[in-house]
């Protein structure tokens, strides 16, 4: 069976978006194709027309910190994310995240962009990013905008990104400051399915003892990507102890939308487990944000 008629390579990001708007049917972008071609093989997604290749564009393959940010380009595959002393640094979440999608195999090819524009609730990329507040970098042939991470998500598996006229080419991330840290926990099943049954990101800034700010970022929880904003105002200027974990879990347990699935998990089990993960990944951030004579541990 034949999936696509034509296979461009792009050269620009003006190259992938002019092919995309004059393929004659349907045209789909591709980079590390781990999630898409699986989809077209599968019969989750009609045969396209074109498909156009974004994995020789330069400026979607950049890691590098630009004036105050750390940008991320959306065509590097997920090992050299890993790889790189900048998202250790400033993204740890990221890094832990990165390091847990698929295999080293599909890590050399998947990308980071690919995780994100899959749409999917428990993508681990992306709980990780919207932990770190990253917007987007999405360009169309007027330009470049920055997003929200949270507006590119429609329902389970559909992206606000319209599929011919625009391309996610980036992130951008705050860099790390004392006192700030992040962190990222999953539960999966121990084989069968590659989706978690829960993660969850946490980024948090402590200052005299206590959390001066904080964001947590879960799913599956509902049908996008989610922040828990209640559990987050529960525990903004508290100590981190178990009584205000306990407070936090409560307002996390009251905002979230837990469903079973009969291929991963009941609903009561995923309740249980945000707790664990909460505390773990609360914990964790916590700890690596002391500060010890001027130095991150």
């Amino acid at each position: 069976m034949t999936y696509w008629q034509k296979y461009h390579i792009a050269q620009d990001v003006t190259d992938a978006l002019n092919t995309l708007a004059a393929a004659n049917g349907d045209s789909r972008l591709i980079a590390g194709g781990t999630d898409f071609l699986l989809d077209l093989q599968q019969g989750r997604h009609p045969s396209v027309h074109t498909l156009v290749d974004v994995t020789q564009i330069p400026e979607m393959r950049l890691l590098e910190i630009r004036q105050d940010r750390l940008f991320i380009g959306a065509g590097l595959p997920l090992n050299h994310v890993v790889a790189s002393p900048l998202v250790f640094e400033h993204a740890r979440s990221l890094f832990e995240a990165g390091g847990l999608i698929g295999g080293p195999q599909v890590r050399n090819t998947a990308t980071l962009g690919g995780n994100v524009a899959h749409a999917l609730p428990a993508a681990d990329g992306t709980i990780a990013l919207l932990a770190l507040d990253a917007h987007a970098e999405v360009a169309d042939l007027q330009g470049y905008q920055k997003k929200p991470l949270l507006e590119l998500f429609l329902g389970p598996g559909r992206s606000a990104l319209k599929p011919q006229q625009e391309i996610l080419t980036g992130f951008y991330l705050s860099l790390i400051r004392p006192g700030q840290a992040s962190a990222f926990r999953r539960v999966m099943r121990p084989q069968g399915v590659a989706i978690a049954i829960l993660n969850m990101g946490v980024w948090l800034e402590r200052q005299d003892g206590v959390i001066k700010d904080v964001r947590i970022a879960l799913g599956p929880a509902g049908p996008v990507p989610m922040r828990a904003q209640d559990a987050e105002n529960e525990l903004r200027g508290k100590p981190l102890n178990s009584q205000t974990i306990s407070q936090a879990l409560e307002a996390l347990l009251a905002e979230t939308h837990f469903r079973t699935s009969p291929h991963r998990a009941t609903m009561e089990y995923r309740r249980h487990v945000s707790g664990v993960l909460l505390g773990e990944t609360l914990t964790n951030a916590w700890q690596r944000a002391l500060q010890d004579e001027g130095l991150r541990v």
